[in-house]
């Protein structure tokens, strides 16, 4: 399982700038091993927020994403004390979901 997602949310008047920084390996299918194969597709496909609760954001990404994806995205009717949450899945299946405090 990959390590904790680290998430800020900072709040400055009804709005959040909510900071994802997520621990992935982001493998492109593309790249070859030192045997010369190819180390196999395993990639975030869906990425999801929730704002106390209720979805603010839905994302598909694809290959393309780097290793230790960053994101950033504002949400707006946010005050201290809200609850942000971040879910991704890959193409393994595994899924990771963290949550952290608007400040």
């Amino acid at each position: 399982m990959a390590d904790p997602m680290r998430i800020r949310a900072q709040v400055a008047g009804d709005k959040a700038t909510v900071r994802v920084l997520m621990s992935h390996e982001m493998e492109s299918g593309q790249r070859k091993d030192a045997a010369g194969k190819l180390v196999p597709a395993m990639h975030i496909t869906e990425v999801s927020a929730t704002h106390n609760g209720k979805v603010v954001l839905t994302a598909d990404w694809g290959s393309a994403v780097s290793k230790n994806p960053f994101l950033q995205f504002v949400v707006k009717g946010a005050k201290a004390g809200d609850k942000i949450g971040v879910t991704w899945k890959d193409t393994k299946g595994d899924t990771r979901t963290d949550e952290a405090t608007a400040s």
